[in-house]
């Protein structure tokens, strides 16, 4: 899985309608061009991809007062926001997702009912020990990975690795069994995207480009 699409499709949902800068604005915001593919580039691309396969729906709107360029602003249709649903549940539950895939649901993840964002991460916690008990039970000689050489290291890396995403995991559910966080039909939630013209203290700095974005 990608992480643009999530993070695209989501953006651009919390908006209703946004264009392809205020779309890069928000990913950028939440430093998201650290740790993902979402370059400006790749978000434009996007875009402009997911409108051609339906997910999408292109509005061009009238140049500005200002004189400015037309935009085209994007919507999310009924299939896009069933594609967002469902990238968005598997990148929660699926414990052997890449870290920006997981980090793109993590930001979205309070758009699902509270229960069913712990049921999911439940099922993360789940396949991550049933992989981890796979792994053991063949690969972990029982004198240490030194054993192996250095390429013990590389196993001993990924089960490390399956313990703190357990152990953050279940930090996660504990905090949102708690209370944390609004999650829907309980409330107005966090605005983590940007009005229109208010300043990005993370923008990169790239142009915008402006037409047909």
């Amino acid at each position: 899985m990608s992480a643009i699409r999530l993070l695209v499709l989501g953006a651009v949902r919390m908006h209703g309608r946004a264009h392809g800068y205020q779309v890069r604005n928000d990913l950028e915001y939440w430093g998201a061009h650290e740790w993902s593919n979402a370059k400006p580039g790749s978000i434009y691309h996007a875009l402009k991809q997911m409108a051609k396969q339906g997910l999408l729906l292109a509005h061009e709107t009238a140049p500005s007062t200002a004189g400015g360029p037309p935009r085209t602003e994007y919507e999310v249709t009924e299939e896009g926001l069933a594609e967002y649903r469902t990238l968005l549940r598997d990148a929660i539950r699926s414990y052997d997702q890449n870290l920006d895939v997981l980090s793109a649901a993590i930001g979205f993840i309070v758009d699902l009912p509270r229960e069913e964002a712990v049921a999911l991460l439940k099922e993360r916690i789940e396949g991550m020990k049933e992989w981890r008990d796979a792994v053991t039970e063949y690969y972990t000689p029982e004198d240490g990975p030194e054993s192996l050489g250095h390429i013990g290291e590389i196993m001993n890396l990924w089960v490390h690795s399956a313990d703190t995403g357990a152990e953050w995991t279940r930090g996660l559910i504990e905090r949102i069994e708690g209370g944390a966080y609004t999650f829907a039909g309980e409330g107005d939630p966090f605005v983590g995207v940007l009005a229109e013209g208010e300043e990005n203290p993370y923008a990169t700095g790239v142009p915008d480009p402006g037409d047909n974005d």
